[in-house]
């Protein structure tokens, strides 16, 4: 008996779709596509609910400011209260955490030589809401709750130095040995999410980068390895200064049964499904669902 990653989830997290889910917006002509690439994942969420998600997300300055910049921070507290991040909490439902799974997360990473920060309070932005409903849909806080458990897993990657891809996809290999190693049957999903391209500041700001997305989505499934081993310069330089955010979803693809360190060892995992599609807000909006093979 233990528990095992089923599935690993990819989406972008952008502030502004949880403000047209939150203002009624869903169904006007610019955000009808946004959501209309989410409708297959809806349903699976709901034909596949895991008994946990880890939720691999990044900060923004509300949980972490500069006076304490974690490179990655494991959330271990039994709930997290959605942040004020300027204009009020977003109106969802508490996030319940999952402090034993956490707890052994944290203890098994550490003891593989990666150095987490055990954050046992903090609330939680955008970067987590967002993509918790755009995958199970609209709630109302007083009378649902998401359908499983969260463990928030932050990653910094908007003060450098950030972390490369390589170690993120590493990361993901000892988040999977951990989990495998839990004494209790779990069925899990992994979630990495941010990017795609996009650049919100100086004379790029607004760069979309439809072709280099596309490629890198390509590779990131098919031919991880080298994936994880695409220089900071080029996703900078291709997908702009927030492009950075995608190696988040190296951890995600790093927890998949099929890679093993620097190399491939097993069936690449089936695609259930993935979208792309621009513009929502100033970014590109990318999202797929892999099966664990």
């Amino acid at each position: 008996m233990a528990a095992r990653i089923t599935a690993s989830v990819f989406t972008s997290h952008v502030p502004a779709i949880g403000a047209a889910m939150d203002l009624g917006k869903t169904q006007e002509d610019y955000w009808k596509p946004v959501f209309a690439g989410y409708e297959f994942s809806k349903q699976w969420m709901k034909d596949n609910k895991p008994d946990v998600v880890i939720l691999v997300f990044n900060d923004h300055a509300t949980a972490f400011s500069l006076d304490m910049i974690p490179t990655f921070a494991i959330g271990t507290a039994a709930q997290f209260q959605p942040a004020d991040e300027g204009w009020g909490p977003r109106p969802v439902p508490m996030v319940k955490g999952h402090p034993e799974l956490a707890s052994h997360i944290a203890h098994s990473v550490i003891q593989q030589d990666f150095d987490l920060t055990i954050v046992n309070k903090m609330d939680v932005d955008h970067g987590l809401t967002v993509p918790l409903s755009l995958m199970c849909g609209e709630l109302d806080p007083n009378k649902d709750a998401w359908p499983c458990p969260v463990i928030p897993f932050a990653v910094n990657v908007v003060q450098y130095p950030v972390p490369s891809g390589m170690r993120c996809f590493k990361l993901g290999q000892a988040i999977r040995r951990a989990v495998e190693s839990f004494d209790e049957e779990l069925n899990v999903h992994i979630w990495g999410t941010g990017g795609m391209s996009h650049q919100l500041q100086g004379a790029r700001a607004g760069l979309i980068n439809r072709e280099w997305d596309n490629n890198w989505l390509d590779k990131m499934i098919q031919d991880p390895v080298a994936c994880a081993q695409t220089p900071h310069i080029n996703y900078v330089r291709e997908a702009g200064s927030e492009g950075i955010e995608l190696v988040m979803w190296l951890i995600a693809r790093g927890a998949m049964a099929d890679v093993e360190g620097e190399q491939v060892v097993g069936r690449t995992p089936t695609v259930l499904h993935r979208f792309y599609h621009v513009p929502a807000s100033n970014t590109a909006v990318g999202h797929a669902i892999l099966d664990n093979a």
